[in-house]
């Protein structure tokens, strides 16, 4: 598959990682995972995606590292998919997204809830930073720069901030 990352943007954090994680297939499949699926008949039943599909999605899960495939039985050889650590570390991203979904829905209309699993009680996740325990939503406080390894292009890009609107 080509690939839809633009040439400007290859050092771009967030468009390579939507070049790894942004089919959308891609996130229910972690999604499963998350909830303890590992196996290629878990995944196509919770979501009703073709074979082809599937096994697409699942090669690059695995050749991109977040997913580890190893058999589970000899005879007839069958292979589960196992989040490796670098898998787990999305954990965050994928909460953060059902939670923005949520936020866009009255709680009554809301089908699936993060939960303490100790009391029961939902949560409200959010992204602070890890130094102050601020939340990292806002806009005018926080903002992208140019890191070390930023190329000129980067750097100009983030040289002078740009005008805050609504």
């Amino acid at each position: 598959m080509a690939s839809r990352i633009r040439l400007e943007d290859r050092e771009c954090p967030l468009s390579t990682t939507v070049q790894h994680v942004g089919e959308w297939w891609t996130l229910l499949i972690l999604h499963d995972a998350f909830d303890g699926y590992t196996r290629f008949d878990q995944f196509q039943e919770s979501l009703g995606i073709s074979s082809s599909m599937l096994t697409t999605r699942l090669k690059a899960l695995v050749t991109d590292g977040l997913l580890e495939r190893r058999p589970y039985q000899s005879n007839p050889v069958r292979h589960e998919y196992v989040l490796t650590d670098l898998g787990r570390t999305l954990r965050p991203v994928i909460v953060s997204l059902a939670a923005w979904g949520n936020s866009r829905l009255a709680p009554e209309q809301r089908s699936m809830v993060l939960v303490d699993a100790l009391s029961g009680e939902e949560v409200e996740p959010v992204v602070v930073d890890a130094k102050t325990g601020h939340r990292l939503d806002d806009c005018g406080a926080y903002v992208f720069a140019a890191g070390p390894a930023a190329s000129q292009a980067m750097r100009a890009r983030y040289a002078h901030p740009p005008h805050r609107g609504a």
